[in-house]
This record gives structure tokens, C-alpha cells and sequence, in this order.
């Protein structure tokens, strides 16, 4: 992969983590303005489960943020856009849709089929 392309998904991961980042920001202060005072049970019980979805979010995001500080690392070790079973290159159009892919179409394939099946055990 060329400087270029580097370049071009190091840009791409930064602003996914900086939006994440926001939206990480708004939950906050979302969840320190409002109240769980509410006076109605059923009411209560609403927010919290609300607040709940939330946080499950944020925290599947924080582990996101997690891997995007990862590909950036592999970017600057120049590892980035390898697959980390074969060492072959990963295609660009699986970068494009998931620029944090560490494994090429093919070996996420049988990643995936060797869960199922242990998973059945």
C-alpha cells in the first residue's frame, strides 16, 4: 500500500474516532442532565432502560475507539492493510467498508467458520 492510500485511511480512521468521540461526549452529558427522579414507576423504569441502551452503545464504541488506536498504530508500523494470518495484502473495497480489518475476506471466512464450529461443542 502506498503513502497515499496510508494516508487517506489514517484520515478516514481519525474522523470515525473523533465522531465517536463526540457522540461519547453527548452521552455524558446527556445522562448528567437528566434525572432518574422520576415520580411515575413505569416512567422510571423507561429511563433506565434508555439509559441502559445507552451505555451498552457507548461501551461497544469504546471498544471500537479501542481497534481504530490499533489500525492507526499498524499505519504507522506500516503493517496496516496486511492480513494478520497470511500476510497477504487486504483488498481495498474490505478496507473501505471496515478500515479496522486485521484479517483479509478470505481468512475472516474461515475465522468465522471455525467459530461455528467450536462453538457447537
Amino acid at each position: 500500500m502506498n503513502a497515499r492510500m496510508l494516508e487517506y485511511f489514517r484520515h478516514k480512521l481519525l474522523r470515525w474516532k473523533l465522531e465517536l468521540l463526540r457522540e461519547s461526549g453527548e452521552t455524558i452529558n446527556h445522562l448528567q442532565e437528566e434525572s432518574l427522579a422520576e415520580p411515575d414507576l413505569a416512567d422510571r423504569a423507561s429511563l433506565e432502560t434508555d439509559r441502559s441502551l445507552e451505555l451498552r452503545t457507548r461501551d461497544r464504541e469504546r471498544k471500537l475507539i479501542n481497534k481504530i488506536d490499533e489500525a492507526l498504530d499498524r499505519i504507522e508500523d506500516k503493517s496496516y492493510g496486511y492480513c494478520e494470518d497470511t500476510g497477504e495484502p487486504i483488498s481495498i473495497k474490505r478496507l473501505e467498508a471496515r478500515p479496522i480489518a486485521t484479517l483479509s475476506l478470505e481468512a475472516q471466512e474461515r475465522h468465522e467458520r471455525m467459530e461455528r464450529t467450536h462453538r457447537d461443542d
